[in-house]
């Protein structure tokens, strides 16, 4: 068994990399340019063919530049529901989708085409109003389709279970990457920043919490990469795998942007900074469908009574609340909330 990733794997993250860093604000248009929109979709319908694991390369670094468009919907979420000829329209970045299971809907504002879940099946919405909400996130928006009428038939709800595998894996990987960039930053600075004659990185109160941080960041990046192998290869460890990572990733990249926010002092929350926006991600995506409590729970599940993880991929529960705001503040940025019924011991800064 070969645990690196393949020259061509490599190639595409480099190359993603670089066009990120010169487009930060890609289109839809763009992606599909790249054939990014039809990376696992079969090359009869339009796609490279390829696998889950290169969607994960892509996750990845879509999620260090804070990627604001349809990918997440689409490719993590709307995929597996969509019938060839559909495929093909994503393929060619002519359509782009998200699915509404609960009322909380992800990336609403720039998803072309809304699926549903209706009965023993998942539709088309036809018609409907979409109404956006302030959320923490604001690179990652979330809104609430009213009204519409189901339309065409695209799959069974029985698929609703590789979904929410799936997209967990995806929010993994999405994670390692907010981290990644998070830890990056502050690296950056401990080295540069001098107080007292030296850089602040000799001091162990700066370097100690970097190496934890780094410590974290690889763990989960390693659990996160097994999830993403399990998905592409339909094993059967994919669940417990999925939630794993889910939890492990998720709670990692926000204790890695909050050593990262520590590190920086008082630059490191002002508004000009991106650790903040970094630090809103990595609170969606740990709050995003299950939490890191009921998916370690799960796990313990699985490992004691050998119960197989299963959960709504996409259903609001109570720590997903706190991504709505009831205001902004004068610059326009999300202030999150606290989520009605959540343990009043339990912080989450937005």
């Amino acid at each position: 068994m070969d645990f690196t990733f393949t020259p061509e794997q490599e190639s595409l993250r480099e190359g993603a990399r670089d066009f990120l860093d010169a487009t930060p604000e890609p289109t839809w248009a763009q992606l599909a340019e790249l054939g990014w929109t039809g990376v696992s979709i079969p090359e009869e319908a339009g796609g490279a063919g390829l696998s889950f694991v290169e969607e994960a390369v892509l996750f990845e670094e879509l999620g260090r530049v804070l990627y604001h468009g349809p990918f997440f919907s689409t490719v993590a979420l709307a995929l597996p529901v969509l019938p060839d000829d559909l495929l093909a329209e994503v393929a060619a970045g002519e359509a782009s989708w998200t699915l509404a299971v609960g009322p909380l809907v992800s990336d609403l504002d720039t998803a072309g085409r809304v699926a549903i879940v209706g009965g023993d099946g998942i539709y088309e919405l036809e018609g409907g109003e979409r109404e956006m909400l302030v959320t923490a996130d604001e690179t990652r928006p979330l809104g609430v389709v009213r009204g519409g009428d189901p339309a065409r038939r695209l799959a069974d709800s029985t698929v609703l279970a590789a979904i929410s595998v799936r997209s967990q894996a995806a929010l993994a990987i999405e994670a390692c990457g907010v981290a990644r960039r998070a830890l990056g930053l502050a690296l950056e600075y401990a080295t540069s920043r001098e107080q007292f004659g030296r850089i602040i990185g000799v001091y162990q109160a700066i370097s100690h919490p970097l190496a934890n941080a780094y410590t974290q960041l690889e763990l989960a990046r390693s659990l996160a990469l097994w999830a993403a192998w399990c998905v592409a290869e339909a094993d059967e460890q994919a669940p417990i795998a999925a939630a794993a990572a889910k939890a492990s990733a998720s709670d990692a990249a926000v204790s890695v942007c909050e050593t990262a926010i520590q590190i920086h002092g008082g630059i490191g929350f002002t508004w000009e900074h991106d650790l903040h926006r970094l630090y809103k991600r990595a609170l969606w995506i740990q709050s995003f469908g299950a939490s890191a409590t009921r998916l370690r729970a799960e796990v313990a599940a699985h490992l004691l009574d050998g119960t197989t993880p299963g959960s709504d991929p996409t259903g609001p529960t109570p720590d997903e609340t706190a991504l709505a705001s009831v205001g902004s503040d004068p610059a326009g940025h999300g202030v999150g909330v606290r989520p009605v019924g959540s343990d009043p011991d339990r912080t989450q800064g937005g």
